[in-house]
Parts: structure tokens; sequence; C-alpha cells
């Protein structure tokens, strides 16, 4: 990591699992600030309807101006369903708009997923997603429309952020334990609101190989954006961040 102090700024949305960019800023050092303002979440629902309205422009627009007001070098929208729901275009679209608001280049988790499985050559991957469904689907057409194949898709079903952020540490690995594959090159765990700090170390130990997490590859794409990838092993970050290929 360059010790030019870097500032990546998060819009995310609601209450859930905030807390994991603290720890992260902890595990990168003193050169990197995370700053994250919360965004308006009218109704918590892991629905079609209910994530347009999460990702919609005029509710991404005020939090992306006060993180400009705040200096930072790059802005993630954090949030994998409020992204990819839009379609790969439609996230695009909402990524420029983020990025015109702040003044900085900006993106979105559903597109940090891309990257970073681009990065580490995962060619083939498995989902282990808390969403119901339908929702999970449409991750499964963007990541297939970025070039990556997806080879198995696990649902939890979870209606809500909120019910996702109180899933404890235990329950997680599990979840994304049982749900790997033997085809698969990594295991891609999606929604910002599920905590993962404290499972990437266990979860790769356990499957002995990469695991993305949403709040993961969304710190590692501010960064990227940045220009202050890490190209050092970084404890505690996963594989994403330890093997330096996240530099590619």
């Amino acid at each position: 990591m360059s010790h030019t102090p870097v500032s990546v700024g998060f819009l995310y949305p609601g209450y859930s699992a905030e807390d994991d960019y603290p720890e992260y800023q902890r595990l990168l050092g003193d050169a990197v600030t995370l700053r994250l303002v919360h965004t308006l979440m009218r109704e918590d629902a892991h629905r079609v309807d209910a994530l347009l309205d999460v990702g919609g422009t005029d509710v991404l627009t005020p939090g992306a101006r006060e993180l400009r007001a705040q200096g930072v070098d790059a802005v993630v929208w954090a949030c994998t369903s409020g992204s990819f729901v839009f379609g790969w275009d439609g996230a695009a679209q909402q990524a420029q708009a983020v990025g015109e608001a702040a003044g900085v280049p900006a993106s979105s988790t559903s597109f940090a997923f891309v990257h970073a499985a681009h990065a580490l050559g995962l060619r083939r991957v498995a989902i282990a997603a808390t969403y119901p469904r339908d929702v999970a689907e449409r991750f499964v057409a963007f990541l297939t429309h970025g070039g990556t194949e997806v080879v198995a898709l696990a649902s939890r079903g979870i209606a809500t952020a909120a019910e996702v952020g109180t899933l404890d540490s235990g329950a997680a690995v599990d979840f994304v334990v049982a749900n790997d594959h033997p085809d698969a090159d990594g295991v891609l765990v999606p929604d910002t609101a599920l905590h993962s700090a404290g499972i990437l170390a266990s979860v790769e130990r356990e499957l002995g190989k990469p695991v993305l997490c949403a709040n993961q590859v969304s710190v590692w794409e501010g960064l990227r954006l940045a220009g202050a990838t890490p190209r050092d092993g970084r404890a505690g970050l996963g594989t994403l961040f330890e093997t330096g290929r996240a530099a590619a």
C-alpha cells in the first residue's frame, strides 16, 4: 500500500453491517480513511421494486454530494442488490451519476465483484446469497454479463437487510462453506448487510479458495479507483488483498 493518504467514500443503505468499515480501515492502516454516508431506505425489503427505489438517483445524489464536500478520492455505492437490480447498463448509469455528483471516480459493489473476480482470475464461481432467489438470479445475470460463469447458486431467502445484519459469524461461515462447489474457483457472497470482516479468514481457511464478500470488495474497489490498491500482504482482508494479485 502506498503511504500517500487516501480517502474513499461509501454510500451505505440504512443500518446493518456498517461496522465492517471501521474494521477494514483498522486492517488497512493509517494511510487509508474510509468515510461512510448512510442513504435513505424507504422500505427495507429484498424485492425488486424496493431495491430500485433504494438505488435511485434521487436517493444517492445527496449522499454523493456530502462525500464530495468531505474531499474523498473515490466513491462506491456499497449495495450489491441496489445496483445489479438495474442491470448492467442501468448500474453503469447509476455509477456515472454518483461520480458526477461526487466529482470523483465512482463504482458500485456489483461492479466491484466483477472486477475483483477478474483480478483474481476467477473464471467459475459459486454464489452464496442471502437474498430471495429471484433477486439472487439477477446477480447471476450481472456476473454472466461481466464474463464470470456461475456454476452454483444458493439462496438463503432473507427478506430484509436488517435480518441479514443479525446473522452471527458462525451462521454466516456455515452458510458460505455449505454452498461451495467443487467446480468453482471461488465463492462470492453478495449483500453489504452481511458482516464479512470477521469471517473471511475462517471461510477461506475451510474452503481453501478465495472468498469475495460485499463489503470487502467495496473497499477494494474504492481503493482501486483511488489508485491505491494494496500490493503487499494484508492479513485479515482475504485473498483479494493478501496475494497482491488484487493489483491487477
